[in-house]
């Protein structure tokens, strides 16, 4: 059982910066990969970022250069820092988790999410 929690959503002006947090707990293999979604209003959810657990990291074209994932392993926490943030960088961000088990069955957990605003 994994459970995520993320926090430091807000809303900011354009131009601004937010950092998210997403802090992971329960049984976790130490070969993972974590990654951030986000869905904004009248939109699909969509891949932002994602971590493994080497520190691998990629991004959507829409946030390369503006957004920065790292993760803290001996905290299993991830981190999305949020720079030059856009009207458009609006909607929920969800933290997620894809593991798998020692026999090879997938897992995949998510968070309850954490809302960003951006305005204009």
């Amino acid at each position: 059982q994994v459970q995520l929690v993320e926090s430091g959503g807000g809303l900011v002006q354009a131009g601004g910066s937010l950092r998210l947090s997403c802090v992971a707990s329960g049984t976790i293999f130490s070969s993972n990969t974590m990654g951030w979604y986000r869905q904004g209003p009248g939109k699909q959810r969509e891949l932002v970022a994602t971590i493994t657990s080497s520190g691998s990291t990629s991004y959507a074209d829409s946030v390369k250069g503006r957004f920065t994932g790292s993760r803290d392993n001996a905290k299993n926490t991830v981190y999305l820092q949020m720079n030059s943030l856009k009207p458009e960088d609006t909607a929920v961000y969800y933290c997620k988790l894809e593991q798998f088990s020692r026999i090879g069955v997938r897992y995949d957990y998510w968070g309850q999410g954490t809302q960003v605003t951006v305005s204009s």
